[in-house]
């Protein structure tokens, strides 16, 4: 069924089925994955959702990502103290997806979500390329990110839609599912994780005296916008 949404919206795509596979190699592979690229998508090319009864029934945390993205589920009381991630994957074989969303963990997958976040931090922050800006401190920062654990974050909800779109290379009309998991995690455990992994990464790394000083900007200013 149609229903009514904004008539476009922002979706940022913050997943890979790779990074989770790696880690749990039961876990069954969908058609394809989307990691950090915008999808904008029209009101007219949505045809079903999970609940099937139009925009009144979609939980809160998911109307406030389609109206303003992470930003503004974050803003709903229940996730206030909270950072909430949302892990995404899209194919044509529900089945799979179901099972890719059954399988999605918080303690397996959150790391990807979570260095996701952590790198756009950086590069965002950086006045000039990150790797002169903050010099081996940035891969390395990045990287324990990836392989980081992150105590705490809880698997809230998962939720669906059916869309279609135009395929570049057919130009035929295909229909395609998008599954969203949601994960939060208490605010100050996950700021407290992090400070303390750019407290290990700095020690293990030598830079130079700028360097030094964009680090400390960094590590000072790091969760205004976070």
């Amino acid at each position: 069924m149609k229903i009514k949404l904004p008539a476009v919206f922002l979706i940022v795509l913050f997943y890979t089925s790779c990074a989770g596979q790696s880690k749990n190699p039961s876990a069954p592979e969908p058609d394809f994955s989307i990691y950090e690229s915008e999808r904008i998508i029209e009101i007219n090319k949505i045809i079903e959702t999970k609940d099937g009864a139009g925009v009144n029934r979609m939980p809160n945390w998911f109307r406030s990502y389609l109206d303003g993205g992470i930003n503004e589920v974050e803003k709903l009381e229940a996730y206030r103290n909270k950072y909430t991630f949302i892990g995404i994957n899209e194919g044509a074989n529900a089945d799979v997806l179901n099972k890719w969303a059954d399988n999605f963990s918080a303690f397996h997958d959150l790391p990807v979500l979570a260095a996701a976040r952590i790198e756009n931090r950086m590069i965002a922050a950086a006045s000039l390329y990150p790797d002169d800006e903050y010099g081996p401190f940035f891969e390395r920062m990045i990287k324990n990110a990836y392989s980081g654990e992150y105590p705490g974050a809880v698997k809230e909800d998962t939720y669906w839609i059916k869309y279609w779109f135009e395929n570049e290379d057919t130009w035929e009309y295909t229909e395609s599912y998008m599954f969203f998991v949601l994960i939060t995690i208490d605010k100050n455990a996950l700021q407290a994780n992090i400070r303390n992994m750019m407290a290990r990464t700095f020690s293990a790394v030598t830079v130079t005296n700028v360097q030094r000083n964009s680090i400390n900007r960094l590590r000072q200013t790091f969760f205004q916008g976070f």
